[in-house]
């Protein structure tokens, strides 16, 4: 008989405010759909997500867009420093459109909804859902109603959605990001593969793919 072959393992650390995250992620599935090709005999990836809060010290609330910009960049609408991170959206051929985003969210609760989702595939779908919600719709993804609007639209119900933005679920997920932090992960994009090889930033398809690549196999 021979061996099973465990899927491979890829913990994602990010924030879905995070416009390298964003690109990273673009990243991440084209180095997966490559992987995937190469590796026909191989058991599909399982992709995971972890929290990290890019701004860990924003209100609850948030605070206003262009006031997060101007204490960010020094400058209301976000100056060359921003218009950076524009142009490198636009390069990975992500849709962005910074100028429907009014509030910068708090984004404690945006994790715990994805930390609520027990399956990899609605995780995965609730990371495009909040990506998507945030750069491209301009929608407060801080706010509970738009967030419980985003996960049933996922496929969680509303007694997941209410834990997952219950005071407990928010400690908990406060917690989890307080101890990535210990670990040392002080930027995101941060990608972790076979619970072995680490790559940080959004550094390319060929990047990740090369660290995919460089796990063992392993058999179960």
């Amino acid at each position: 008989m021979s061996e099973r072959l465990e899927p491979l393992t890829i913990d994602v650390i990010s924030d879905v405010v995070c416009p390298w995250c964003y690109i990273g992620k673009k990243q991440l599935e084209q180095a997966l759909a490559l992987w995937t090709s190469r590796n026909p005999d191989k058991p599909t990836p399982v992709v995971r997500w972890h929290p990290f809060q890019l701004n860990p010290t924003m209100p609850p609330e948030g605070m206003n867009r262009s006031d997060y910009l101007q204490a960010k960049f020094g400058d209301p609408k976000g100056g060359p420093g921003y218009l950076r991170v524009i142009a490198a959206t636009e390069a990975a051929g992500l849709p962005f459109n910074p100028q429907s985003i009014a509030r910068q969210p708090n984004t404690l609760r945006a994790h715990a909804l994805m930390a609520a989702a027990l399956e990899p595939p609605t995780q995965q779908a609730l990371a495009a859902a909040l990506f998507t919600a945030y750069f491209v719709d301009g929608v407060n993804i801080g706010d509970p109603q738009s967030l419980a609007d985003i996960g049933k639209a996922c496929g969680l119900d509303r007694e997941a959605i209410d834990t997952a933005l219950s005071t407990e679920s928010l400690q908990s997920v406060g917690a989890r990001d307080d101890q990535v932090r210990r670990m040392g992960i002080s930027g995101v994009p941060f990608f972790i593969f076979g619970e072995k090889v680490g790559v940080s930033g959004a550094q390319g398809t060929e990047a990740l793919l090369d660290a995919m690549d460089r796990v063992p196999a392993q058999a179960s």
